[in-house]
């Protein structure tokens, strides 16, 4: 087990609490500051739960929701898996990225000129291009991680067509419960999606930390994983920190942008 040195260990613990000494309070206050960094936080693009605002807005929402879910659903059915999809699967998962496109670009040229392009835009079509977005994500990043990562990993396809079709059925149940507008539901769902950003951002930059040292495919276990993951936390969470830093530095508010007068 390689464990964390202790220049790692100090700059973690100084920059943790650093980050929760100046964030907003709370549980919620923290993920409204993990999204924060990530995410605009435009209110009417946002579900709410009652009155309080989600940290991070429908399409986002379900982007990491939909990534996560991925991670999970491919983690129990195609355990270190490190090919990237073939065939149909790869084209379905070029029609989920191309759908994404397609909703962000229209919304945001909607929003730049207030008028409508393509179709109205919607909250709910944000919500599923973005789940939809998550699926390409989750698939993408898990066969990068396992082929960089271990020494034995199974030359397979991690998505396969029939792992997508039910990747695609979970993940799409799981935004629709979004929809519910069940407090508890969406309790939940903003604390696992903000943290599936710091997952996300931890998995990428331990993938460049392995490449850096030139380390490929020498884990053979998680602890073998246990220094560099903590050293990609922490680069994870220096980078939300400093977008956090000069976002409040710009707009003075942990809500969405002030929008001109």
């Amino acid at each position: 087990m390689r464990k964390p040195s202790w220049p790692w260990l100090a700059a973690g613990a100084l920059l943790l609490a650093g980050w929760l000494y100046f964030t907003p309070p709370g549980l919620l206050g923290k993920a409204d500051a993990i999204a924060y960094a990530v995410c605009a936080r435009n209110p009417a693009h946002s579900p709410f739960f009652g009155s309080r605002q989600m940290p991070l807005c429908y399409r986002d929402t379900g982007m990491h929701l939909g990534a996560l879910l991925t991670w999970l659903f491919l983690a129990w059915r195609a355990p270190r898996h490190g090919l990237f999809p073939r065939g149909a699967a790869r084209w379905g998962l070029g029609l989920l990225a191309a759908c994404f496109v397609i909703d962000g670009g229209n919304s945001f040229l909607h929003d730049l000129s207030g008028h409508t392009v393509l179709y109205p835009p919607n909250n709910v079509f944000r919500l599923f291009t973005g789940a939809g977005m998550g699926i390409v994500i989750g698939a993408l990043l898990y066969a990068a991680f396992h082929q960089t990562v271990w020494r034995q990993w199974t030359a397979q396809p991690a998505l396969t067509t029939t792992r997508l079709v039910a990747a695609f059925a979970l993940v799409g149940a799981a935004s629709a419960l979004v929809l519910s507008g069940n407090p508890l539901l969406l309790y939940v769902v903003a604390l696992v999606t903000t943290g599936d950003v710091v997952f996300l951002l931890t998995l990428i930059y331990t993938l460049f930390g392995i490449g850096l040292r030139r380390r490929e495919n020498t884990a053979r276990r998680w602890g073998d994983l246990t220094g560099t993951l903590f050293a990609g936390w922490v680069v994870a969470m220096a980078q939300i920190a400093l977008l956090d830093a000069l976002r409040f530095a710009m707009t003075h508010t942990w809500g969405a942008f002030p929008l001109p007068r």
